[in-house]
């Protein structure tokens, strides 16, 4: 029995290099997803990270030591092994990625045939314990035991044209007039795909131009940890916003399943009005179709939902939950406020490259720039965005603040964590599934000091609590 592996989490796996994660944990979470999934090919792909590369290679060698066919598709973002996982003939995939954590992270986000999710209560907990009781003594990475007739094939292959391709079908490049757009890849592995993309723009004829800042894939991150919802990493893409005049901007974190968007003044567009943005597009393309969102923040998504005819459905948060829901009520678009958008044609995965097309064509279609299409949204419902704060006890806080707001409350909602319901304000407060934290949001109808007000209220009544549970 090999120690206990602290680098699964609830939806992934991510964990410190040399004390968490190494080359041989990764061979031992190879064999133990092939053994768990019992599949005949795999993909596998990774991001710009030093570490990527080594532990790629290390999870192919228990693949394949387990008799699996490896196919490599190099250096990827995450959506790119989401859509090798249902494009192509294969029964899984694996993008070796830590996202945004630190420089010296890294992880495995695992799928299974259809680019279906794997999390803790799909196969996750078993694939961790199947790799904690392993115990194999390696040799160059493989295990000796296994002749080298019985090993799995690997290959390398190339997906990104037919992936781009993919990407291309979701806009129509009549409806775009000129647009700048500044575009920042973080260094991370967006880079290659904005370059496939732009000669996709110049082959059809897409009259949009890309201000490219921070674009080589560099795992030294020279320009620190592709992150951009922290406030310090988005003074870049705003800078270069305003100095080439453009039309908006685009950052995207190290695998690029998320974008952030910027409008024409620099100004950072938070995730909540994205998702009501983008359901827009879509009930435009396809009238009456289902809209996924989480609790979190609701008031906006659902109005703009109703107002393009479409019918908005609450779920959980949650990349496992949103899929799950979307194809139960085969839905075409879910979206939540962290910057996580998900498709029904791609699989319902979230992708990071999409949802800044269908932005950038409903600018153009509009004629009226991004800053016109978001400012009377967050007007009509301002917010507080998301507010972390440390607790010892997430369980009591909860049940304190849901004690105290309950009896002036018109409803009061489960889905995840307290939705508490007021007639000019709510809040969702609920604990975070990796951490010690809870996770606080609030908004108004059309009342920024309301909602300012009412924030720092519940910040003072969760602060007064004894020191045990904050």
């Amino acid at each position: 029995m090999q120690k206990p592996l602290t680098c699964f989490k609830a939806y992934d796996i991510r964990g410190q290099l040399g004390t968490e994660l190494n080359e041989e944990i990764a061979y031992r979470i190879g064999r133990a997803f092939a053994r768990f999934l019992q599949p005949r090919r795999i993909v596998l792909g990774g991001d710009v990270r030093e570490s990527s590369p080594q532990l790629k290679a290390a999870l192919a060698n228990g693949l394949r030591d387990e008799g699996v066919t490896v196919w490599d598709l190099g250096m990827t973002g995450t959506e790119e092994v989401y859509f090798a996982a249902f494009h192509l003939t294969v029964d899984g995939g694996i993008e070796v990625t830590a996202s945004h954590n630190p420089i010296d992270y890294n992880g495995f986000k695992l799928v299974r045939e259809g680019a279906r999710p794997i999390s803790a209560d799909t196969g996750l907990a078993d694939i961790r314990q199947m790799a904690e009781a392993m115990d194999i003594a390696l040799v160059d990475g493989k295990d000796p035991a296994v002749a080298e007739s019985d090993r799995g094939d690997y290959r390398k292959i190339d997906n990104r044209a037919d992936y781009i391709e993919h990407l291309m079908g979701y806009i129509n490049p009549q409806n775009f007039t000129p647009l700048r757009i500044v575009v920042n890849a973080g260094n991370g592995a967006a880079g290659p795909a904005i370059d496939a993309l732009e000669a996709a723009f110049t082959e059809r004829a897409i009259p949009v131009e890309l201000i490219k800042i921070c674009h080589t894939p560099d795992g030294s991150f020279p320009n620190g940890i592709p992150n951009p919802l922290l406030e310090e990493n988005r003074g870049m893409t705003r800078d270069a916003v305003l100095e080439h005049k453009a039309d908006m901007g685009i950052a995207w974190d190290g695998d690029f399943d998320r974008c952030f968007l910027f409008d024409e003044q620099g100004r950072f567009i938070e995730g909540y009005y994205i998702v009501g943005l983008l359901a827009e597009a879509f009930l435009k393309k396809e009238p009456g179709a289902r809209i996924i969102h989480d609790p979190r923040l609701v008031w906006n998504t659902i109005e703009q939902v109703a107002n393009n005819d479409g019918v908005a459905v609450q779920t959980k948060a949650g990349h496992a939950f949103i899929k799950e829901r979307m194809r139960l009520e085969d839905a075409a678009y879910g979206g939540e406020m962290s910057a996580h958008h998900y498709f029904r044609d791609f699989a319902y995965c979230d992708s990071g490259m999409i949802p800044w097309l269908l932005v950038a064509e409903l600018v153009c279609r509009k004629q009226q720039p991004l800053s016109t299409l978001v400012d009377a949204r967050i007007a009509a419902f301002p917010s507080s965005g998301e507010i972390n704060l440390t607790v010892a006890d997430a369980g009591a806080v909860l049940s304190h603040i849901e004690k105290l707001y309950t009896p002036d409350a018109i409803d009061v909602d489960y889905t995840d964590g307290i939705s508490l319901c007021f007639k000019e304000w709510r809040f969702n407060l609920r604990a975070s599934n990796t951490e010690p934290v809870i996770r606080l949001n609030v908004e108004s109808r059309g009342d920024m000091a309301l909602m300012e007000n009412k924030t720092q209220s519940l910040l003072e009544a969760i602060k007064a609590l004894p020191a045990g549970s904050v």
